[in-house]
């Protein structure tokens, strides 16, 4: 027995050292544990690109995309990666959001561009983004992943009663990595400041920017518990990079810029919000006007959409629906490929029609993976998925309509996942064929007053106050000065 705990040590130390690929961080400077080379964090960007463009897709705006390809290679020059092949993108999402990938893509979300209110706010969080990437904090959460994953098993293999309390273990290994992702977006605040001060900006614009993801968050009432979260808390983040911002400029001494008034001119005529060719939701029915169709959405579901399919489910999460386009150039072609892909056991089909299309019913269950050589095991319907597949042939495409939940409770999600597939129509109604999407239209104040009076008279809603409070990062009792430039939410 010594013998073996002796044996098993050496053989996690082995595994331990084979790993230990050190090298030095290019922004902090020290050595550390790597398991992933620039040109493996290059591959991954180029890999993971295409699915970026399909699942959100690229907005188009010239004048936008050479701005943040500008920028952003003005400050990849300065940073500490500055070999790296940067590419710079705006994805056509409405949702607030900037994010990066290993090997230098960066992307911004048109809601978040359309909710900077000047240059230098978009400037602090290109150079958070480009932090993330210089700092190599994917490849650095690899390796902690790894190493924790092994201690952890390595100990309950070395103190078998810790083996006894592995789900604990993993919940604490979690909630490290939390607090670890927690350190790298406080490390990329740091970076921002820096990046976006030496290439001219006002890094105090960056922490007025949490402000306003602030207000996002709060409005939406996604309160999180600060240990719980993988950001730190965006009021903290205000205080914090303004202390850091305003140390930078005391210790270097230089016209920092804004730049309001051009970058307000720059989004004149961004699309805002959802994109209604794309589908919109509307007294709990989904309408595709490009596509020409339309169906029920249970009420009370949440839904999600984006240019490759069409996501809802309730409350309780035991259940979903998703629409996608099938593969295949006939209903038996796209029955048969999506079997094969899914590794599908088809319980029950039929061949039918839904409103005047031809369709595919199919009723099926994820089958369990077993290993070689080892006997079939009977099937947890608790654990196991079950699928209702609706093929529907319309307008020269073949579209998927998925109800999915466990096989226990299938039979009751199948009372809901039947209506609404056999509701599927063609969309006929003009109004909603030619609803035009709402813009940012920037707009001169007409005369001087608190925001709420400018909003007021220039035509909007008193109900939709707050929303262009948050837009316009003021408040109601805001005074504005003739002249000011203010954005307004129009057609």
């Amino acid at each position: 027995m010594h013998m073996n705990r002796t044996f098993t040590r050496l053989l996690l130390w082995s595994a331990l050292l084979s790993f230990s690929a050190c090298s030095r961080n290019p922004v902090t400077g020290k050595r550390e544990l790597s398991l992933m080379s620039t040109e493996q964090e290059i591959a991954i960007g180029k890999e993971s690109h295409p699915s970026v463009v399909t699942s959100m897709g690229l907005y188009e705006d010239k004048r936008l995309n050479e701005f943040i390809n500008e920028k952003g290679k003005a400050m990849a020059r300065i940073s500490h990666r500055p070999d790296l092949p940067y590419q710079f993108y705006i994805v056509d999402s409405p949702v607030v959001n900037a994010f990066a990938v290993p090997g230098g893509y960066v992307y911004f979300t048109r809601g978040i561009m359309a909710h900077f209110n000047n240059e230098a706010e978009f400037a602090g969080v290109l150079g958070h983004e480009i932090g993330h990437i210089t700092a190599r904090h994917s490849a650095r959460q690899q390796t902690s992943q790894l190493l924790g994953t092994l201690g952890m098993i390595g100990g309950a293999i070395l103190v078998p009663q810790l083996g006894q309390n592995i789900e604990a273990l993993q919940q604490g290994l979690g909630l490290f990595l939390l607090k670890y992702s927690r350190d790298h977006e406080s490390e990329s605040d740091k970076i921002g400041v820096e990046y976006s001060s030496k290439i001219g900006y006002d890094a105090k614009q960056m922490a007025n920017f949490f402000g306003t993801i602030k207000r996002i968050s709060d409005n939406a009432g996604q309160v999180v518990p600060t240990f719980m979260s993988t950001h730190p808390d965006p009021g903290d983040r205000n205080a914090k990079v303004k202390q850091m911002a305003t140390a930078y400029q005391q210790q270097n001494q230089g016209n920092f810029k804004v730049e309001r008034e051009r970058y307000l001119r720059m989004i004149d005529g961004l699309l805002y919000g959802e994109d209604p060719r794309q589908g919109f939701v509307e007294n709990d029915v989904f309408y595709h006007p490009e596509l020409r169709f339309q169906f029920p959405v249970p009420k009370g579901w949440q839904h999600q959409n984006s240019p490759s399919q069409f996501q809802m489910a309730p409350k309780d999460g035991k259940s979903a629906m998703i629409l996608m386009l099938a593969k295949g150039k006939s209903l038996d072609e796209a029955a048969q490929t999506l079997v094969q892909q899914l590794s599908l056991n088809v319980l029950e089909n039929a061949k039918t029609t839904i409103n005047g299309n031809p369709a595919y019913v199919l009723i099926s269950q994820q089958k369990q993976q077993q290993q070689q050589g080892q006997p079939q095991q009977q099937q947890d319907p608790r654990s196991t998925l079950q699928i209702g597949t609706w093929l529907i042939q319309y307008n020269n495409a073949i579209y998927a309509l998925h109800g999915l939940s466990a096989a226990s409770d299938f039979q009751a999600a199948f009372r809901t996942f039947k209506p609404v597939a056999e509701s599927f129509r063609a969309l006929t109604d003009s109004e909603k064929i030619n609803r035009k999407a709402d813009r940012v239209l920037v707009r001169e104040v007409p005369r001087a007053g608190t925001f709420r009076e400018v909003m007021g008279s220039l035509g909007m809603p008193a109900s939709r106050l707050e929303e262009l409070g948050v837009l316009n990062s003021l408040r109601p009792d805001d005074k504005l000065e003739k002249g000011s430039l203010i954005k307004i939410i129009g057609k």
